[in-house]
Protein backbone atom coordinates (compact mmCIF):
# COMPACT_ATOMS: atom_id res chain seq x y z
CA UNK A 1 0.00 0.00 0.00
CA UNK A 2 1.16 3.27 -0.72
CA UNK A 3 1.10 6.66 1.23
CA UNK A 4 -0.86 6.74 4.45
CA UNK A 5 -2.80 3.83 3.40
CA UNK A 6 -0.22 1.66 5.15
CA UNK A 7 -1.28 2.14 8.23
CA UNK A 8 -4.13 0.08 7.74
CA UNK A 9 -2.29 -2.61 8.04
CA UNK A 10 -0.21 -1.62 11.63
CA UNK A 11 -1.49 -3.56 14.48
CA UNK A 12 -2.56 -1.43 17.62
CA UNK A 13 1.03 -1.79 18.67
CA UNK A 14 2.82 -0.48 15.76
CA UNK A 15 -0.04 2.43 15.51
CA UNK A 16 0.70 3.31 19.10
CA UNK A 17 3.98 4.81 18.34
CA UNK A 18 2.46 7.86 15.73
CA UNK A 19 -0.52 8.17 18.79
CA UNK A 20 1.91 8.61 21.13
CA UNK A 21 4.04 11.07 18.91
CA UNK A 22 0.85 12.88 17.57
CA UNK A 23 -0.29 13.61 21.28
CA UNK A 24 3.17 14.54 22.97
CA UNK A 25 5.32 16.36 20.19
CA UNK A 26 2.21 18.08 18.87
CA UNK A 27 0.49 18.45 22.23
CA UNK A 28 0.08 22.72 21.25
CA UNK A 29 -1.83 22.07 18.58
CA UNK A 30 -3.04 18.12 17.93
CA UNK A 31 -6.84 17.01 18.20
CA UNK A 32 -6.94 13.43 17.99
CA UNK A 33 -7.34 13.64 21.53
CA UNK A 34 -10.23 15.14 22.06
CA UNK A 35 -11.43 13.52 19.14
CA UNK A 36 -15.10 11.17 20.13
CA UNK A 37 -13.98 8.29 18.46
CA UNK A 38 -10.39 8.10 19.78
CA UNK A 39 -12.23 8.89 24.05
CA UNK A 40 -14.35 5.87 22.96
CA UNK A 41 -11.85 3.61 21.43
CA UNK A 42 -8.92 4.39 22.95
CA UNK A 43 -6.19 2.37 23.26
CA UNK A 44 -7.74 0.58 20.14
CA UNK A 45 -5.81 2.70 17.46
CA UNK A 46 -7.36 0.39 14.66
CA UNK A 47 -10.65 1.80 14.96
CA UNK A 48 -9.73 5.90 14.49
CA UNK A 49 -6.39 5.32 11.89
CA UNK A 50 -8.37 7.68 9.78
CA UNK A 51 -8.10 10.24 12.17
CA UNK A 52 -4.52 9.39 13.00
CA UNK A 53 -3.70 9.97 9.26
CA UNK A 54 -6.11 13.23 9.04
CA UNK A 55 -3.77 14.22 12.02
CA UNK A 56 -0.43 13.72 9.93
CA UNK A 57 -1.53 15.69 7.17
CA UNK A 58 -2.51 18.51 9.19
CA UNK A 59 0.77 18.47 11.06
CA UNK A 60 2.71 18.07 7.47
CA UNK A 61 0.46 21.01 6.30
CA UNK A 62 1.86 23.31 8.74
CA UNK A 63 5.11 22.77 7.54
CA UNK A 64 4.70 23.55 3.75
CA UNK A 65 2.94 26.77 2.38
CA UNK A 66 -0.37 25.64 1.71
CA UNK A 67 -2.53 28.54 2.34
CA UNK A 68 -4.42 28.38 -1.29
CA UNK A 69 -4.13 23.86 -0.87
CA UNK A 70 -7.73 22.26 -1.95
CA UNK A 71 -7.95 18.68 -0.56
CA UNK A 72 -5.84 16.54 1.27
CA UNK A 73 -1.76 17.00 1.75
CA UNK A 74 -0.62 13.85 -0.41
CA UNK A 75 2.10 11.72 1.39
CA UNK A 76 4.47 12.48 -1.39
CA UNK A 77 4.90 16.16 -0.02
CA UNK A 78 5.08 14.98 3.11
CA UNK A 79 8.08 12.67 2.54
CA UNK A 80 9.91 15.21 0.09
CA UNK A 81 9.27 17.75 3.20
CA UNK A 82 11.02 15.85 5.62
CA UNK A 83 13.75 14.76 3.23
CA UNK A 84 14.69 18.50 2.74
CA UNK A 85 14.50 19.28 6.47
CA UNK A 86 16.79 16.18 7.80
CA UNK A 87 18.98 17.14 4.61
CA UNK A 88 18.69 13.98 3.14
CA UNK A 89 20.06 13.30 -0.58
CA UNK A 90 17.04 12.67 -2.80
CA UNK A 91 15.40 12.96 -6.05
CA UNK A 92 12.26 14.21 -6.07
CA UNK A 93 11.30 12.95 -9.64
CA UNK A 94 12.13 9.33 -8.29
CA UNK A 95 9.70 6.81 -6.74
CA UNK A 96 7.73 7.04 -3.62
CA UNK A 97 9.84 3.88 -2.50
CA UNK A 98 12.78 5.58 -3.43
CA UNK A 99 12.43 8.97 -2.01
CA UNK A 100 11.76 6.44 0.89
CA UNK A 101 15.06 4.81 0.75
CA UNK A 102 16.97 7.81 0.50
CA UNK A 103 15.21 8.52 3.97
CA UNK A 104 16.24 5.41 5.43
CA UNK A 105 20.06 5.52 4.00
CA UNK A 106 19.95 8.99 5.58
CA UNK A 107 19.22 7.24 8.97
CA UNK A 108 21.88 4.72 8.90
CA UNK A 109 24.34 6.91 7.82
CA UNK A 110 23.71 9.81 10.70
CA UNK A 111 23.39 6.52 13.39
CA UNK A 112 26.66 4.97 12.20
CA UNK A 113 28.59 8.52 12.59
CA UNK A 114 27.35 8.13 16.26
CA UNK A 115 28.20 4.40 16.61
CA UNK A 116 31.64 3.27 18.48
CA UNK A 117 33.57 0.91 16.26
CA UNK A 118 32.75 -1.95 18.57
CA UNK A 119 28.84 -1.05 18.26
CA UNK A 120 29.86 -0.65 14.68
CA UNK A 121 30.59 -4.34 14.79
CA UNK A 122 27.84 -5.80 16.09
CA UNK A 123 25.45 -4.12 13.24
CA UNK A 124 27.92 -5.83 10.65
CA UNK A 125 27.56 -8.70 12.83
CA UNK A 126 23.63 -7.92 12.50
CA UNK A 127 23.65 -7.83 8.49
CA UNK A 128 25.69 -11.12 7.97
CA UNK A 129 29.08 -9.49 7.57
CA UNK A 130 31.98 -10.89 8.12
CA UNK A 131 35.15 -8.03 8.77
CA UNK A 132 36.87 -5.63 10.78
CA UNK A 133 35.60 -1.93 11.21
CA UNK A 134 38.52 -0.19 10.77
CA UNK A 135 38.25 1.83 7.32
CA UNK A 136 34.52 0.42 6.84
CA UNK A 137 32.69 3.87 6.33
CA UNK A 138 29.04 3.99 6.25
CA UNK A 139 28.33 3.70 2.56
CA UNK A 140 28.89 0.05 2.92
CA UNK A 141 26.22 -0.59 5.60
CA UNK A 142 24.08 1.81 3.37
CA UNK A 143 25.55 -1.24 0.32
CA UNK A 144 23.62 -4.20 2.51
CA UNK A 145 20.35 -2.00 2.78
CA UNK A 146 20.18 -1.19 -0.58
CA UNK A 147 21.39 -5.03 -1.93
CA UNK A 148 17.64 -6.54 -0.42
CA UNK A 149 16.74 -9.94 1.03
CA UNK A 150 16.71 -10.39 4.66
CA UNK A 151 19.55 -8.08 5.84
CA UNK A 152 17.73 -4.99 4.56
CA UNK A 153 14.23 -6.42 6.05
CA UNK A 154 16.27 -6.63 9.67
CA UNK A 155 17.72 -3.34 8.90
CA UNK A 156 14.64 -1.64 8.38
CA UNK A 157 13.14 -3.54 11.29
CA UNK A 158 16.05 -2.21 13.52
CA UNK A 159 14.80 1.25 12.83
CA UNK A 160 11.45 1.15 13.52
CA UNK A 161 11.90 -0.51 16.59
CA UNK A 162 14.49 2.04 17.61
CA UNK A 163 12.13 4.72 17.13
CA UNK A 164 9.74 2.77 18.89
CA UNK A 165 11.70 2.44 22.10
CA UNK A 166 12.34 6.42 21.64
CA UNK A 167 9.22 6.96 22.08
CA UNK A 168 7.81 4.23 24.31
CA UNK A 169 10.85 3.47 26.07
CA UNK A 170 9.74 -0.35 24.76
CA UNK A 171 10.11 -2.33 21.00
CA UNK A 172 7.58 -3.13 18.94
CA UNK A 173 6.52 -7.12 19.58
CA UNK A 174 6.61 -9.00 16.49
CA UNK A 175 10.38 -7.76 16.72
CA UNK A 176 10.88 -9.78 20.05
CA UNK A 177 10.97 -12.79 18.37
CA UNK A 178 12.97 -11.96 15.31
CA UNK A 179 16.55 -12.88 15.54
CA UNK A 180 18.99 -9.97 15.25
CA UNK A 181 21.51 -9.77 17.89
CA UNK A 182 22.53 -7.29 20.10
CA UNK A 183 22.20 -5.00 16.90
CA UNK A 184 18.18 -3.87 17.97
CA UNK A 185 20.31 -2.27 21.29
CA UNK A 186 22.97 -1.04 19.51
CA UNK A 187 21.14 1.19 16.80
CA UNK A 188 18.38 2.65 19.50
CA UNK A 189 21.04 4.70 21.16
CA UNK A 190 22.65 6.75 17.61
CA UNK A 191 18.31 7.17 16.61
CA UNK A 192 17.55 8.28 20.09
CA UNK A 193 20.04 10.74 20.03
CA UNK A 194 19.24 11.24 16.74
CA UNK A 195 15.53 12.46 17.55
CA UNK A 196 16.36 14.20 20.54
CA UNK A 197 18.45 16.47 18.17
CA UNK A 198 15.49 16.75 15.98
CA UNK A 199 12.96 18.06 18.68
CA UNK A 200 15.79 20.28 20.70
CA UNK A 201 15.56 22.43 17.12
CA UNK A 202 12.22 21.81 15.59
CA UNK A 203 10.23 22.66 19.06
CA UNK A 204 11.76 26.07 18.64
CA UNK A 205 12.17 26.49 14.85
CA UNK A 206 9.28 24.37 13.38
CA UNK A 207 7.10 22.36 16.02
CA UNK A 208 5.02 20.71 13.56
CA UNK A 209 8.37 18.94 12.15
CA UNK A 210 8.81 17.07 15.96
CA UNK A 211 5.73 15.51 14.69
CA UNK A 212 6.10 14.85 11.03
CA UNK A 213 10.17 13.90 11.12
CA UNK A 214 9.97 11.11 13.52
CA UNK A 215 6.52 9.43 11.99
CA UNK A 216 7.47 9.70 8.16
CA UNK A 217 10.77 7.77 8.89
CA UNK A 218 8.94 5.28 11.21
CA UNK A 219 6.22 5.16 8.45
CA UNK A 220 9.26 4.27 5.97
CA UNK A 221 10.36 1.68 8.01
CA UNK A 222 7.31 -0.01 8.87
CA UNK A 223 6.64 -0.15 4.75
CA UNK A 224 9.58 -1.71 4.63
CA UNK A 225 9.03 -4.48 6.97
CA UNK A 226 5.45 -5.04 6.04
CA UNK A 227 5.85 -5.44 2.12
CA UNK A 228 8.56 -7.60 2.69
CA UNK A 229 8.27 -11.62 1.92
CA UNK A 230 10.14 -12.46 5.22
CA UNK A 231 7.65 -10.22 7.37
CA UNK A 232 4.40 -12.02 5.35
CA UNK A 233 6.03 -15.18 6.02
CA UNK A 234 6.40 -14.97 9.31
CA UNK A 235 3.17 -13.68 9.84
CA UNK A 236 1.40 -17.18 8.26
Amino acid sequence: MSGLKILNEFSNDELEVLVKIIIEKGWKSQTLSHDETYKSHHPNHICYVEQIKKELRGFGGNTIVNMFRRGELPYREMLIDVCKKTKTPFNEKASLERIENALLEHVLEESWDKMSDEDKEEILKAGGQKCDVGGFAAGALIAIFRAGGFNSYKLAMIIANSIAKAILGRGLPFVAGAVLGRGLAVFAGPIGLILTGIWAVMDITGPAYSVTVPAIIYIAALRQVHCSEYYKNSSL
